[in-house]
C-alpha cells in the first residue's frame, strides 16, 4: 500500500473514513480542478498507470495498475479496500468499462458494464439510438476501404468517418466527395487501431452548430444542467478550439430532452454525462454520448457560469449521496484552446504581460514551451497541437468570447 502522508490514517486501531476510488486522474492541466473539488469534501484514493505526482496533496492512498487489464485493476482495488471504498469514479474515457466493472464488484452505485460499453462504442450507441427513435446520424460500421466505399454510396456525401472507440475527436474527418474517401478512411482507420481491430464508422454529415448538454443522472432520472456551445477548427478535421457556457441558455430546453432520450436509450442510470449533438435544420441530432465528465475544462466552465459543481456531483452520486444541483451564479464562462500555427518546433510562446491583470481572465495555462515539437492534424492531434488555453468569465458568453479573441491576438506563438 502506498499511503500519502497528508491524509492517510493509520490502519492500527483506527476506524477509517470511507473513501471514493478515482481511476486514472488524467492530465493535470485539464483535470486537477476535478480532483481538488472532490478532495475538499471526500477522502480520495487513486489507481493510475503510474505513481502519483501532482495528485499527491489530494489523495489518501494509491495503487498502480495496468488499466487495460481487468485482473490487474481488480487486484489494485483489493489493495485499497483497507480504506473502506464506498464509491468508484472515473472521468477517463478509456476507463469507463473498468470503473463499471469495479463498481459492480463492490456493490457501489454505477452503470452496468453493458451501458459503459455502449457509451464507449459509437456503433453500439447508434444502434441503441435507432431502436429508441432518438434523432441521430445514419451510420455504418466498416473495417475495409471497400466496405467504406459501399457505405458511402448508400449514405451519400458529405460524410464523416471516425473510429468506433476513440475520444477527443481523434481520427474524425470529413469526406466532401468520393475523391476524399480513401485518405479519410486511412486517417480514421489509423486512429481506430486497437485490440479489437480498426472499426470505422461511415456517417451522415450533420450540418449546423455543435453543442453538448451536461447532464446529471440519479437513480435513472436525468437532469440536464447546462449547454456548452462549441467552436470547431477548420474542416476536414473536427478539432475543438473553444467552448462557452452561459447560465440560463435557452437551448437547454430544446436540447435537454434529446440528451435525456439518448441516455435512456443506452440504459444510463448513474452519474454525470456529456452528450454531444448538432443543431440541424430538423432539430438537435446526436453525435455521441460520453458517460463521464466532459473534457476541456467544460465542467469548470459550468461551475464558473452557474455555480453547479459537476465533479463533486459525480463524486456524491458514486458514493450514494444526493448531489447539489442548485445554481448559485448567473453569468458566463468560455475557454479558448490555442493551437500552434503550423507543425514544427515551437520557437516562441509568450503573452503580453498586461493580459495577466485583466479582471475577466480566470486562467492562462501554457501547455507547450519554446523548444517543444508541435504537430497539427493529420500529423498530430490535440495532444501535440495545443499550445495553451485561456478561460474568461463575464456576464454573457458573447462578452467572454470577445475577451478571448482579443487575448489570443496578443499571444506571440511562432514555429520554425
Amino acid at each position: 500500500m502506498n499511503a500519502q502522508s497528508r491524509t492517510s490514517p493509520s490502519t492500527e486501531g483506527t476506524t477509517l473514513t470511507s473513501s471514493l476510488l478515482v481511476i486514472n486522474s488524467g492530465d493535470r492541466a485539464y483535470r486537477e480542478y476535478s480532483l481538488a473539488q472532490i478532495a475538499a469534501h471526500h477522502q480520495v484514493v487513486l489507481i493510475g498507470r503510474s505513481g502519483p505526482s501532482w495528485e499527491g496533496p489530494y489523495i489518501a492512498d494509491h495503487e498502480v495498475a495496468d488499466l487495460d487489464d481487468l485482473d490487474d485493476l481488480v487486484g489494485a482495488v483489493d489493495d485499497l479496500l483497507v480504506n473502506d471504498v464506498r464509491g468508484v469514479l472515473t472521468w477517463d474515457e478509456f476507463s469507463q468499462f473498468g470503473a463499471a466493472h469495479v463498481a459492480a464488484l463492490l456493490g457501489t452505485p454505477g452503470n452496468s458494464t453493458a451501458t459503459a460499453m455502449a457509451c464507449r462504442d459509437k456503433a453500439a450507441s447508434r444502434e441503441a439510438f435507432a431502436a429508441c427513435v432518438v434523432p441521430s446520424a445514419r451510420s455504418t460500421l466498416v473495417t475495409t476501404l471497400e466496405e467504406a466505399e459501399q457505405a458511402a454510396a448508400a449514405t451519400g456525401y458529405p460524410l464523416v468517418l471516425k473510429p468506433a472507440r476513440q475520444a477527443g475527436s481523434l481520427g474524425v474527418i470529413k469526406a466532401a466527395g468520393p475523391g476524399d474517401l480513401a485518405a479519410a478512411y486511412a486517417h480514421a482507420a489509423q486512429a481506430a487501431q486497437d485490440d479489437e481491430g480498426a472499426d470505422v464508422l461511415v456517417e451522415e454529415y450533420l450540418d449546423g452548430p455543435e453543442i453538448s448538454v451536461e447532464c446529471v443522472t440519479v437513480q435513472g432520472v436525468t437532469t440536464p444542467v447546462a449547454v456548452t456551445r462549441k467552436q470547431l477548427g477548420p474542416e476536414p478535421f473536427f478539432e475543438e478550439v473553444g467552448h462557452s457556457v452561459e447560465a440560463g441558455d435557452p437551448l437547454l430546453a430544446i436540447a435537454g430532452p434529446v440528451a435525456v432520450a439518448a441516455l435512456n436509450a443506452l440504459g444510463f442510470t448513474t452519474g454525470v454525462s456529456h452528450v454531444e449533438m448538432r443543431l440541424t435544420d430538423t432539430g438537435p441530432r446526436l453525435i455521441e454520448v460520453n458517460g463521464r465528465l466532459g473534457g476541456d475544462l467544460i465542467p469548470h466552465l459550468v461551475r464558473e457560469a452557474t455555480g453547479i459543481d459537476l465533479p463533486l456531483a459525480a463524486a456524491d452520486i458514486a458514493l450514494g449521496l444526493e448531489p447539489d444541483l442548485v445554481p448559485t451564479r448567473r453569468r458566463a464562462a468560455a475557454i479558448s484552446l490555442v493551437y500552434a500555427p503550423a507543425t514544427g518546433r515551437l520557437t516562441r510562446a509568450d503573452a503580453d504581460p498586461a493580459l495577466g491583470s485583466e479582471p475577466w481572465l480566470e486562467r492562462l495555462v501554457w501547455e507547450k514551451q519554446a523548444g517543444d515539437h508541435v504537430a497539427l492534424p493529420p500529423d498530430g492531434d490535440l495532444g501535440t497541437a495545443r499550445v495553451a488555453h485561456i478561460v474568461a468569465t463575464g456576464t454573457t458568453a458573447e462578452i467572454c468570447l470577445q475577451h478571448l479573441a482579443d487575448a489570443t491576438g496578443t499571444l506571440d506563438i511562432t514555429v520554425s
